[in-house]
């Protein structure tokens, strides 16, 4: 039985840079992964490839935009199959990266579905049989898939999972999206932006629960003009296969009144939940919370000693980046050093366009707790190198404590989820919004709305 230090139970983004991590404090490792490529669900299903289609969609977009720019297009036409080539090639080249960092970073990789029969032991299932790896420390980071709608079968043909939705061979001509959030805005983009008619349905009244309502609002309104229908306050009662396609049937949350969509293909986009089962969890002792995430202690160990849980099935942000700062923590803490992650300084972006990003909290989490809070903002409308490359949509939002302590931040627009890195980082180092204000930022640049929010927290915007 080979001997490790630490095996690590997936090789997702929390997984990979967790092994990489921990070898390199001088730990030896192995890494467990059954999908047969590394990079877990980010990297071969979701981030990457959703954004790596949500860019080609990007620029078919623009040249429908590009006649105000004094520039004349002709004969232009899609090939899908190229498109999704380009994809399968960024997610390829990305894997085999993931792998020769294992090889220069010294991580054994194992091929195989791993579970733990016993604490201090791994059994994996390999294409030529069983393997038993033992293990000093376990660390479970087996991420999290599409949370499937009661009564809806997924059978990713007609019903899509955000994994169907990235594989579709031709553009539907009309497409639902059954989720308002991160998943189904950014994936019923990308076919609204290549021809579809996406209309999204969302139970709540809302567009992206959970982030601020100001900016969810503005987002909502920069999608419809891009395209974007929305119903919402629907709960959908099922789905039906028909000649004509497929028939969802709608009903109006708190209102006796039923509603009908009609369309080629449904998305399914309500969330994900914590991938679990076959680790032998319960038989082991570890508690589990009722919505399926492993509990923790601080330093992500389980309730049995020596096995630590990380990622999407925690509790916490179901962010990729979440994961990753959880893996390094987790194993730096194994190490002997300092591991900790500020959840409260997690950015969150919705790669659309416009993009939204935010970080800390919400205005109405602002309100509901009584504090005393500011608020600075700034339109793009009023940004000179917004208006230079036709991307005024949206603002920046800032709210800070009467002492100028930056409470949360808020983005619609364009490079949001770049801009939003200087509010983090002033976040994490305390800096407040009169010394944001006071950093001198190139012009002209988007980076200027985020001095001029900050400026007008103060009453000092000069530009609004």
């Amino acid at each position: 039985m080979a001997e490790y230090d630490l095996v690590v139970i997936g090789g997702g983004p929390g997984g990979y840079v967790a092994s990489i991590r921990a070898a390199q404090l001088g730990l030896k490792v192995a890494c467990v992964e059954g999908r047969g490529a590394l990079g877990g669900t980010c990297l071969n299903v979701g981030c990457i490839p959703s954004k790596a289609l949500l860019t080609s969609s990007a620029k078919f977009a623009e040249l429908s935009h590009l006649a105000g720019h004094g520039i004349s297009v002709d004969g232009v036409w899609l090939d899908v199959s190229g498109m999704m080539g380009r994809k399968e090639k960024i997610v390829a080249d990305l894997t085999k990266g993931i792998e020769f960092l294992f090889k220069k970073n010294g991580v054994e990789y194992v091929q195989g579905w791993g579970s733990i029969p016993a604490a201090g032991t791994v059994s994996v299932k390999t294409e030529d049989g069983d393997l038993s790896l033992s293990a000093k420390n376990i660390l479970v980071a087996t991420g999290s898939e599409p949370t499937p709608l009661p009564g809806v079968v997924t059978d990713e043909v007609d019903v899509l999972s955000s994994t169907g939705a990235l594989s579709l061979e031709e553009v539907p001509k009309r497409m639902v999206v059954i989720g308002a959030g991160v998943i189904g805005l950014e994936l019923g983009q990308v076919w609204s932006r290549l021809g579809a008619q996406v209309t999204v349905v969302e139970y709540l009244d809302r567009i992206l629960p959970g982030m601020d309502g100001e900016i969810a609002k503005l987002s909502q309104r920069a999608l419809s003009k891009r395209g974007l229908k929305f119903s919402l306050g629907r709960k959908v009662l099922g789905v039906e296969k028909g000649e004509d396609g497929l028939t969802l049937a709608l009903e109006r949350v708190g209102k006796d009144k039923k509603e009908e969509l009609v369309a080629d293909k449904v998305l399914v986009a309500i969330g994900r939940r914590p991938v679990i089962n076959g680790l032998g969890l319960e038989a082991l002792g570890v508690n589990v919370n009722g919505r399926g995430f492993i509990e923790v202690d601080e330093n992500f160990q389980t309730s049995v000693a020596g096995v630590y849980a990380i990622g999407d099935c925690i509790p916490g942000p179901m962010l990729a980046h979440k994961a990753e700062e959880d893996g390094v923590a987790c194993v730096e803490t194994l190490a002997g050093e300092h591991g900790h992650v500020d959840y409260n300084t997690v950015p969150g972006v919705v790669y659309t366009d416009p993009e939204v990003a935010s970080v800390g909290l919400p205005e109405e989490a602002l309100k509901e707790s009584g504090v005393d809070y500011i608020v600075g903002k700034f339109s793009f409308m009023a940004n000179s190198r917004a208006r230079s490359i036709g991307e005024t949509d949206g603002m920046v939002k800032v709210l800070a404590d009467p002492s100028g302590k930056i409470l949360g931040a808020h983005i619609v627009g364009a490079h949001g989820g770049d801009l939003i890195a200087e509010l983090v980082l002033a976040m994490v180092k305390g800096a407040t919004v009169e010394e944001v204000a006071r950093t001198c930022h190139a012009h002209p640049a988007m980076g200027e709305a985020v001095k001029e929010a900050c400026l007008d927290a103060l009453n000092r915007a000069i530009h609004a």
